[in-house]
């Protein structure tokens, strides 16, 4: 029998699905808000991890999450017309996937971040910077360790292409909120760049702050204990940014640190310490036995 010949653009759509990268081709992007967050060597997991913190602490403020049956009303309608006409078919069921993924946006949606150990959630309809904050917070008062590979978690309120008029446009706007006049603090920047080699951080410091200057010149840096941190993070040819609180108080807002007592802190602190002070008696004894030795000598000569 001949073989029943294949509808045409049957290839080239199973082409399409083929290259379709890891996260369903999406793609961090200028435009884009969301949550910027570091793991340790585990992605897979920590995209777990993170669906549920958010997703527990997303309904805590916001209220559960409304989902649509969109996608299985669609899903049991004209499946007997697929004998009639293969290719009609075929290009029935890709609209209903498209119409499917917009019907159902969700509220944290992963998509690739461009770099290894970062993953990055996109966000719809909250405020990221509220909603981190409230995690900080309070597992900064409970201590309750709530992750395991997750280590950073950064609200990102804004994304723009990665250059320098790029960035210098869209954070003259960015910025009012926090710093036009009459608004006003203290603030630091923090900059970090990955997959990227075209952006000098000490030029982006220069020129973000002197735009935070310009909003208003009350605006002061302060590198110990800000009011506000403008974070900056840099990935291939994407600039994510936000402006956050509390960022010393929680541990540049790492989840594995801002669970930790008072007590601990401690402890590591004095840890520290006593390296140093083992360090400086060691360098004195070394210098002690240097001067003896040079004395000798002089004494033997």
């Amino acid at each position: 029998a001949a073989r029943k010949r294949r509808p045409k653009g049957h290839f080239a759509a199973a082409a399409g699905r083929a290259k379709r990268p890891r996260g369903g081709g999406r793609q961090l992007e200028a435009g884009m808000r969301g949550i910027l967050i570091t793991c340790n060597m585990n992605e897979r997991k920590c995209v777990g991890e993170a669906y549920s913190l958010l997703g527990e602490y997303g309904d805590l403020l916001y209220g559960p999450e409304q989902f649509s049956d969109h996608e299985e009303r669609l899903s049991g309608s004209d499946r007997e017309e697929d004998e009639d006409d293969v290719e009609a078919a075929l290009k029935k069921e890709v609209g209903q996937i498209r119409a499917s993924t917009e019907q159902k946006l969700r509220r944290f949606q992963s998509v690739e971040s461009g770099a290894n150990n970062v993953v990055f959630i996109r966000t719809q309809g909250i405020e990221p910077e509220n909603l981190v904050h409230h995690i900080l917070k309070d597992m900064h008062t409970t201590k309750k360790k709530k992750t395991r590979v997750i280590l950073r978690m950064l609200p990102i309120s804004g994304t723009c292409k990665a250059f320098m008029e790029d960035m210098k446009k869209y954070t003259e706007t960015f910025f009012e909120p926090w710093f036009k006049a009459p608004n006003k603090g203290t603030f630091q920047i923090v900059y970090k760049a990955r997959n990227n080699s075209h952006m000098s951080r000490e030029e982006v410091i220069k020129e973000l702050a002197g735009i935070v200057g310009s909003l208003n010149p009350e605006n002061k840096v302060d590198l110990n204990n800000p009011q506000y941190t403008v974070v900056v993070e840099i990935i291939k040819t994407v600039c994510c940014l936000s402006v956050v609180r509390d960022y010393v108080l929680f541990r540049k807002y790492n989840l594995q640190e801002v669970v930790k007592s008072n007590k601990e802190d401690a402890q590591q602190k004095q840890s520290s310490l006593t390296e140093e002070q083992n360090s400086e008696v060691v360098k004195a004894e070394t210098g002690e036995e240097e001067k003896s030795s040079k004395e000798v000598k002089e004494e033997n000569k």
